[in-house]
């Protein structure tokens, strides 16, 4: 009976704990920020295991119902989740600690693919909304500038709305397209669009570089591929509203030329014997010491440039319920350019939305965006002579002649013909162009996405994305009829009061279809496994009105009226009309494989097939594919103690092709002239001409690529890095191969050629203090750094060498290598230039092509980077972005010009260096005679061939962000102020604006501005 009575006591007992513990409680607390004390408002805590969640709320409380021995998961972005058992107590208070590595964590593959790094098998970055939004450049593209290792973003131009060049790994083509493909959203877009999108509205960019992640692309994915991908609402979040406020301010980077102030041009102008220095004095002889003192000085950049205003404002809401999310924002933008009339302007709409269905089978997602831009240009930037070029013009001009020496461009006109048409007046031709001149490009752009996802099973998954990209631009040029131009050539083509229209419209259609696998089995094996069926066609618009002969009277910029038509006497005045139409298409299908085991070893692989439209149907199909692998080394036993947290070998071999070379290369003939573009025709006739021999055996360039790398993180992840070392070949490049001199045509293109890039890329990033360390203060250090080295492996012809001049395409050599005749110095006994024939001798007398040399030097950098550092102390931050490039070369032509008396005295400002030109009396010296006769021999010399290599402070940030105990009381959840510079200063024996270009030289550049910027940035 004891025993009975015992066991029940004792069942009794098991039954109570038992309930007690699966008992549910209300467990309620505060979860604060370790690194400052505050509340954390919009934390998820969840029950582990189940869909039980909640939300803090504005003072970082929650409360949530759970049973003891449940474990809680408090996580948010940005800090490392915290885990905690629920116990007997019903407050559990909870402290998160910020993570930095968070967002380095996660890796974007291809159509939506998202890892963590430590299963990728690919070279890819992602770079965080954190380093995007905020800054004051219209396109995200700059602000990703020394960011990723083997990413070269070049600014080839400071006009607003201005595109930048960007290669990874290295130059891939000769004559095709060099630059990667861009995704956003999953819609492929141009690089010059990017200029439409608001960056703040962008939650992170991916950069894929190696086979492995770009073969999923195809024949666009030879240059590699940059993913963008928009913002999104958060599940079960509240409304939160945030405006950010940013003003900036552009101004003119200084240059090293030591240009001669007015008293020094007009004394080195007497001496010389020419110019106002020699023909402005007493009775038209020289002028005196007296006159030449009291002449004007002018500082023409005063005149042409200023201090450009930028405002950029955002206001984006974003929350969502228990099946749905919303993101919208609004965006204006408003970019003064340093150069007087030129700036850009823009209006953005975005709409994310994403929901779910209660059963999770369902889900979706829609992207709209809306932007509206308009630019303002100036003319002639980049070409034409210095009388048609504001840059030129106002780096060049005499600084005696007074800006206000005419008050018409009538009486401007009449002293020039006096003076036979000098140059000298080109400041005074500029300042007239700028009243007279418009060049504005209006563009819209519109995106939408749609996607939809069903799961048949729990492991198998239908889905479909539909986009459209539908972009339109209109634009004119218009020249005035009372312009100093118009007035100096009344009756040619070239340059006669006239207006300009072009209207485009560009839309893109898009539809992919997927069946996505994946499956978990035996806790170790994981299979993700996808088909796919893409088609893509686009069609294009455009047609172009141009009218000369224009009325002063009733002429309206832009309007397309008030022309005379005066058809009798002169046909240029007739409407000159033209129109365009292309349609292109893209039918794809593919499959990828993606398997891991236990977290230790992975593999992929991919296929794709496609078909393009550009192509004649005989050899427009092609196959790509790529195969990867991956060893997590730290996942071995071996491993356990080892300073390593974290450590993985990773590998990848495939084939991407390039098919932007050019549209429809199979055609045959084509007009190439206007109707009643007389000038360019036979004795002034209407004409035709054979443009180019059709080539039905055209096809893309091919790019095959092997990529070995290694992740690793030491110290308890307090150094993690990477390093890469790739082999890119590319094959089938686009050439024009040489055909017989009797023909019309002296080449035709086709795929003939090869050529490669090796490199070395690495990626350090350390915490060199922690906040556990010194207090509250932390601060990491970034380094980014790659090398590569490109060889032309074969071109067309027999010789093996593309002549272009000044540089060179030669088998064995790199692209574009200088190949020019060697500068030996100024001869002491007469100032004449030195040179060095291709023997060795030294000459005066070169032979302008036959003793050039390879210089072993190109416009391309071998090295390039970037490097900085992040530090935050108790809501204060100071982050700083240098880039460097090394090892890269350009020819100064503005130097050249400025220190070459034949042409320049007398018409132009020259360079104060020659005031220290040979003279009989200082003959050691390496400034040449100004009297030297053979200034012409140095054109296809290296005398001005520069090292461009730089070091630039690329971005400066200091800000604050204000307590939340401070604002606990206000509308407010966060607040935060900055200050901010971009392009401070550059370190580089490069003399002009720039040292950074994609160009081989940088004369006329619209120049980089240096901006400095004030922010302001608020949540609701």
């Amino acid at each position: 009976m004891k025993s009975k009575f015992t066991w029940i006591m004792t069942l009794c007992l098991a039954f109570f704990i038992q309930f007690s513990f699966a008992q549910e409680k209300t467990v309620s607390g505060t979860v604060t920020s370790k690194s400052d004390k505050m509340t954390m408002p919009g934390v998820n805590v969840v029950v582990q295991g189940t869909k039980r969640g909640v939300q803090t709320d504005f003072n970082g409380g929650y409360a949530i119902k759970a049973s003891v021995g449940e474990r809680l998961v408090f996580s948010i972005v940005g800090s490392k989740t915290v885990t905690v058992v629920v116990g007997g107590q019903s407050r559990v208070n909870v402290q998160l600690e910020d993570d930095n590595m968070v967002l380095e964590n996660v890796i974007v593959e291809g159509y939506n693919v998202t890892k963590t790094k430590a299963k990728s098998n690919v070279a890819s970055v992602t770079v965080s909304a954190q380093t995007i939004e905020g800054r004051p450049n219209a396109s995200f593209i700059q602000t990703l500038q020394a960011q990723v290792a083997g990413l070269n973003i070049t600014s080839g131009t400071g006009q607003p709305g201005g595109n930048s060049q960007v290669i990874i790994r290295g130059t891939g083509s000769i004559n095709g397209k060099v630059e990667p493909l861009f995704v956003i959203d999953g819609i492929p877009l141009n690089n010059d669009n990017f200029r439409s999108i608001n960056p703040d509205d962008i939650e992170s960019v991916s950069v894929l570089k190696d086979a492995g992640a770009t073969s999923i692309y195809g024949n666009r994915g030879a240059n590699g591929v940059i993913i963008v991908k928009t913002k999104k609402g958060s599940f079960d979040s509240p409304l939160s509203v945030k405006y950010t406020s940013t003003t900036g301010f552009s101004t003119l980077q200084k240059t090293d030329y030591n240009l001669m102030n007015a008293q020094e041009l007009l004394t080195t102008e007497r001496a010389f014997g020419r110019g106002r220095g020699f023909t402005r004095g007493p009775n038209g002889g020289p002028m005196t010491d007296a006159q030449i003192a009291a002449a004007p000085n002018t500082n023409w950049n005063k005149y042409f440039f200023r201090t450009g205003v930028t405002q950029n404002h955002v206001v984006s809401l974003s929350g969502g319920g228990k099946n749905s999310t919303a993101f919208t924002s609004l965006g204006y933008f408003d970019q003064q350019g340093i150069l007087k009339g030129t700036d850009l302007k823009r209006f953005s709409f975005r709409s994310n939305l994403t929901g779910k269905s209660n059963n999770d089978k369902f889900a979706y997602a829609t992207t709209t965006s809306i932007n509206f831009s308009r630019r303002n240009e100036a003319n002639s930037i980049g070409t034409g002579g210095v009388n048609q070029n504001y840059v030129l013009g106002a780096n060049n001009s005499a600084p005696y002649i007074s800006p206000n020496e005419y008050s018409t461009s009538q009486q401007l006109l009449a002293d020039y013909n006096a003076q036979g048409g000098t140059l000298l007046l080109t400041p005074l031709f500029l300042i007239d162009k700028l009243k007279q001149f418009e060049n504005r490009l209006d563009e819209l752009k519109g995106l939408i996405n749609l996607d939809g996802s069903y799961k048949i099973t729990s492991d198998l998954t239908l889905g479909t994305a539909l986009s459209l990209d539908y972009t339109q631009e209109n634009s004119y040029t218009w020249q005035s009829p009372t312009g100093f131009n118009t007035l100096l050539f009344p009756a040619t083509a070239f340059a006669q009061d006239s207006e300009n229209q072009f209207f485009s419209r560009d839309l893109a259609l898009s539809s992919t279809t997927r069946l996505n696998y994946s499956r978990s089995f035996n806790e170790k094996h994981t299979v993700n496994a996808g088909a796919y069926l893409e088609y893509i066609k686009s069609n294009r618009n455009a047609f172009t009105f141009t009218q000369r002969g224009l009325n002063p009277k009733t002429t309206s910029p832009g309007a397309g009226t008030g022309y005379i038509l005066d058809g009798t006497t002169d046909d240029r005045n007739v409407p000159l009309v033209s129109a365009s139409k292309a349609i292109t298409g893209l039918f794809s299908y593919f499959a990828t494989l993606d398997y891991d085991y236990d977290s230790k070893y992975g593999f992929g692989a991919t296929i794709r097939r496609d078909a393009s439209s550009r192509f004649d149907k005989d050899y427009r199909w092609g196959t790509f594919y790529s195969l990867s692998g991956r060893w997590n080394i730290d996942k071995e036993a071996f491993m356990q103690g080892s300073v390593f947290s974290g450590l993985k070998l990773r590998g990848s071999y495939g084939t991407s092709g390039n098919q932007d070379i050019i549209n429809a290369v199979y055609g045959a003939l084509n007009n190439t002239r206007e109707l009643y573009a007389s000038a360019t025709g036979y004795n002034g006739s209407q004409s035709f001409v054979l443009n180019r021999l059709g080539v039905p055996d055209l096809q893309w360039e091919t790019t095959a690529q092997a990529n070995v790398g290694v992740d690793f993180e030491v110290f308890k992840g307090r150094l993690r890095g990477s390093f890469d070392v790739y082999r890119k070949k590319t094959t089938d490049l686009f050439l024009g191969v040489p055909l017989s001199s009797i023909n019309a045509i002296t080449a035709i293109n086709k795929n003939f050629g090869s050529l490669k890039n090796e490199g070395v890329e690495a990626t350090l990033n350390y915490d060199l203090i922690k906040a556990k360390d010194l207090g509250d203060f932390t601060m990491t250090l970034n380094f980014n750094g790659s090398y590569n080295k490109n060889t032309i492996l074969d071109v067309a012809g027999t010789t093996g060498v593309i002549d272009n001049g000044t540089t060179v395409i030669q088998e064995g050599r790199t692209i574009d290598e200088f190949f020019l005749t060697r500068y030996a110095g100024v001869n002491p006994a007469n100032g004449n230039l030195l040179f060095l024939t291709a023997s060795g001798q030294v000459t005066e007398n070169p032979n302008i092509t036959g003793d050039r040399v390879l210089t072993g030097k190109s416009r391309i950098p071998l090295y390039q980077g970037g490097f900085g550092f992040n530090t935050k102390y108790k809501g204060f931050y100071f982050d700083t972005n240098f880039s460097f490039a090394a090892e890269v070369y350009r020819i100064d032509f503005d130097l050249q010009g400025l220190q070459n008396p034949t042409n320049n005295i007398g018409v132009f400002n020259v360079s104060a260096d020659l005031l220290n030109a040979w003279t009989p009396t200082n003959r050691v010296t390496d400034i040449p005679s100004l009297r030297a006769t053979n200034y012409a021999a140095q054109n296809n010399s290296d005398r001005y061939l520069v090292d461009a290599s730089y070091v630039r402070l690329r971005f400066a940030s200091f800000g604050y962000d204000v307590p939340k105990k401070l604002i606990e009381k206000t509308p407010f959840k966060s607040v935060r102020m900055f200050v901010q510079g971009e392009n401070l200063v550059t370190f580089s024996k490069w003399r002009g604006w720039d040292a950074e270009s994609p160009r081989t030289a940088d004369q006329y550049q619209y120049p980089t501005p240096k901006i400095y910027s004030v922010g302001l940035q608020l949540e609701f």
